[in-house]
């Protein structure tokens, strides 16, 4: 029996995978960040939320705006992945309880969205940064036998 590419996946591939899912989630994330600081503030945050019926709005506000554009940038550079990952997927379950189950599957209104970053989120927070990380580069200096 032969093992074809498409049938086996070497530790690289992996790695690659894990980094392609990792950083495109971050960006989504740190670009929703962004958006959220710099271009509604930190007052139209909390006045939405507060629209939406999110509970402590002056409170979840900035603290979803600052989880996605610091948390977005660390899992870019692969750096706390598992925090800020659990950290995303916690907000995105809270966003699909609070804001977007009642709105349905479809967007615009409903959770699909929502639902795919908490899978992403969760996906990264277990199989962990990847070996294109600074979380990796960390880690392997950490188990270097010291001289």
């Amino acid at each position: 029996m032969f093992a074809s590419p498409l049938f086996v996946s070497t530790p690289r591939h992996q790695g690659i995978g894990i980094a392609i899912l990792r950083v495109i989630t971050g960006i989504v994330f740190s670009a929703h960040g962004c958006q959220k600081l710099f271009v509604y503030g930190i007052a139209g945050v909390q006045g939405e939320f507060t629209k939406m019926g999110v509970p402590m709005p002056t409170v979840t506000g900035p603290l979803a705006a600052l989880l996605e554009f610091f948390g977005g940038l660390a899992l870019i550079v692969g750096l706390l992945t598992r925090l800020a990952a659990l950290g995303f997927a916690i907000e995105m379950l809270g966003a699909i309880l609070i804001v977007h189950l009642a709105g349905g599957f479809y967007l615009p209104a409903g959770y699909e969205f929502a639902l795919t970053l908490l899978a992403a989120s969760l996906a990264v927070a277990f199989a962990g940064p990847g070996s294109f990380s600074i979380d990796a580069r960390l880690a392997g200096r950490a188990n270097s036998p010291q001289s």
